[in-house]
């Protein structure tokens, strides 16, 4: 039998307007759809009366999906392996070409990217990320905490324009404080911050903020919230967070 094959593809984040051309069309040629019930559900109106076989699953359930994906490929499926964002930016990229490296045949995997939520954030209010920027999760689910908080410092030290994902969670409440103390400890002056919650999905929310005043939009900061940290450059303009790259106008 010939071989299927498995597409990560990236849904960006959440609303269809957002996938790219390339994403939709994996999608529409695929037999089966594979992803995390909320990824799936974001897409569901490129997938209603398409006769597409289609697996939902919860949150922890990673690796079994990758193994499945793999399995129905090997049967002779086209799978699509959905996933929100980019896939190969904390999402399912390297997992699935992990698993895929396991047996001993060989299993095509192709990775479609998608809108991170980063960008998506950054375009909302403006352009924050116009020079160098460094993205980290606050999650120490799969990653240390101890590594976490030497990446903050290095980012920090070096004046990067800092990305928090997962910047709080109903067991994580008090690692964003511990976040803000290390990069109060690396740097002067009181950067320009900005809070994007939901972004490019319905309910989306913006807050500006600096620094020193983040901790007391607790409120509004959970899981689906991405927190831009200004550099020592970045300024509020009308509205809109822009760091310089340089040019001189």
């Amino acid at each position: 039998m010939h071989k299927g094959k498995v597409s990560v593809v990236g849904t960006g984040p959440g609303a269809v307007e957002y996938l790219t051309a390339q994403a939709i069309l994996a999608i529409e040629e695929c037999d089966l759809v594979i992803g995390y019930r909320l990824y799936v559900r974001q897409i569901s109106g490129l997938l209603e009366g398409k006769g597409k076989e289609v697996i939902m699953s919860a949150m922890g359930s990673e690796i079994e999906r990758c193994r499945f994906a793999a399995s129905e490929a090997l049967k002779g499926k086209k799978v699509a392996l959905v996933s929100g964002g980019d896939p190969g930016i904390y999402g399912m990229a390297g997992l699935m070409l992990q698993v895929a490296g396991e047996g001993d045949e060989k299993l095509p995997v192709e990775i479609i990217p998608g809108i991170t939520a980063a960008g998506a954030a950054a375009a909302v209010l403006g352009a924050p990320l116009m020079h160098d920027f460094a993205v980290i999760s606050l999650s120490d689910l799969l990653t240390p905490w101890v590594l976490i908080e030497k990446r903050l410092h290095a980012a920090a030290s070096a004046d990067m324009v800092i990305v928090l994902y997962n910047p709080r969670s109903k067991s994580r409440k008090d690692l964003l404080a511990r976040a803000v103390q290390i990069i109060e400890e690396q740097i002067t002056g009181d950067p320009a911050v900005g809070l994007v919650r939901a972004a490019g999905r319905e309910g989306q929310e913006v807050r500006k903020a600096s620094l020193k005043s983040l901790l007391e939009h607790l409120d509004f900061i959970d899981m689906a919230t991405l927190v831009i940290i200004g550099n020592s450059n970045t300024y509020w303009q009308d509205g809109k967070m822009i760091t310089p790259r340089g040019y001189q106008l």
